[in-house]
């Protein structure tokens, strides 16, 4: 419990520095969130991918008389249910109407004041990166009245906008080999990176989900960080990395994902049994995390192209499978229960490996009779016709 002169001086030191703000890049989400009227939005996204930035760009350009309060303050470590009404209060002070919640689910009961307040008219905009108590609080309280976004972070463009550079081969390689998130362009060090992987998974991982056994734990995340793209089962890694039940490894790829540290992409199939049951393709959340963390590291530029395309694809739809029949083809993009696009990514076509590419997506071309599939590389441009079907290669910087 707070005493109500804390709680408001707290707020008005938050507030005054969130308007103080400075920010170079215009986060492309920004252009992907309604300007009209909505009850509730939900900005989700792994720490440090700069949601209280994107909170600020908001309350610039759209929501300039929004309310900012951030609950993970150390000033908030005593806040409970007890003082929401002196919260109401100083709310009801400032006289705005759109509240920015930054963390809020840090204290116990949020869900239930975020109704209240959703019911009283106000707007309100939760940022989180606690997606796995976020979601499920909202599936039970409020379907219907949510608009959900995710942030990721800085996108190719996005890291090209931030230095002012051109979009070509050269600066695939810088944002391949630095990825994306904002805090280690501002520090340039890979300490920066490190330090956010530790911290991610003991503070965001393990204590949230009260995992007792941190050492499994980061063997299998620098195990999945050095073999971005491969195949993965539940069972096969609890031999390799010698965890005790399949299980375990189970819930542990779970709340990866949840928290957005790594991504799994299940084998297309029609029977929703089959994909359950197949191996899946692991994704990282950033390639620049990927190369200071790894282990012993694997990962070749091939590798590390094709996860970035991930990145760039997950951003965009939800829907993402890979496709392995005779032959194999990297991403099979849907949207609403239809195949938009067949994708295959290659650092560089040569002699020896042109008829693998080419052939596995012209499998998957012709599988989900599609006359237009895309294969990404590093730089190369081209263009193959068979049998009508028409495969376009463009470069990683034109693909993005």
């Amino acid at each position: 419990m707070l005493l109500l002169s804390d709680i408001l001086k707290t707020i008005e030191v938050q507030q005054k520095t969130f308007t103080s703000k400075k920010t170079k890049v215009k986060r492309e989400l920004i252009d992907n969130i309604p300007d009209e009227y909505f009850r509730l939005l939900i900005i989700t996204g792994i720490r440090n991918s700069g949601k209280s930035t994107l909170l600020f760009q908001l309350y610039k350009e759209k929501f300039g008389d929004a309310l900012y309060i951030n609950f993970e303050h150390p000033r908030f470590y005593n806040f409970d249910s007890n003082d929401l009404f002196k919260l109401d209060e100083i709310i009801e002070a400032k006289k705005s109407r759109i509240l920015f919640f930054d963390e809020i689910q840090s204290f116990n009961d949020w869900n239930n004041y975020v109704r209240q307040k959703v019911d009283e008219g106000f707007q309100v905009v939760i940022a989180s990166s606690d997606t796995s108590v976020l979601h499920s609080d909202i599936d039970a309280g409020f379907t219907g009245l949510n608009i959900s976004k995710e942030l990721f972070p800085f996108s190719f463009n996005e890291y090209c906008s931030n230095y002012a550079i051109e979009k070509n081969s050269d600066a695939v390689e810088k944002y391949m080999q630095n990825g994306g998130f904002p805090g280690f362009i501002e520090a340039q060090s890979d300490e920066f990176l490190i330090q956010l992987f530790d911290n991610l998974l003991i503070r965001e991982i393990a204590v949230r989900n009260k995992i007792r056994d941190l050492r499994a734990l980061k063997r299998l995340a620098i195990h999945l960080l050095s073999n971005i793209g491969s195949l993965i089962t539940g069972n096969q890694l609890k031999q390799l990395l010698g965890i005790k039940t399949t299980s375990t490894v189970i819930d542990y790829l779970s709340v990866f994902e949840a928290g957005y540290l790594f991504f799994f992409v299940p084998r297309f199939s029609y029977s929703v049994r089959k994909q359950s049951i197949n191996p899946r393709k692991v994704y990282a959340i950033d390639t620049g995390m990927v190369l200071t963390n790894s282990g012993q590291f694997t990962n070749s530029t091939d590798r590390l192209l094709e996860n970035m395309v991930f990145l760039h694809l997950r951003k965009r739809v939800p829907e993402l499978y890979y496709y392995s029949e005779k032959l194999n083809c990297d991403f099979v993009v849907m949207n609403r229960n239809r195949v938009e696009q067949v994708i295959q990514v290659c650092e560089e076509l040569k002699q020896d490996n042109l008829a693998t590419e080419l052939d596995g997506l012209y499998e998957a071309m012709e599988f989900f009779e599609m006359t237009e599939g895309t294969l990404v590389t590093m730089k190369q441009t081209d263009r193959f016709e068979r049998n009508g079907k028409v495969i376009t290669v463009v470069p990683f910087y034109e693909f993005a």
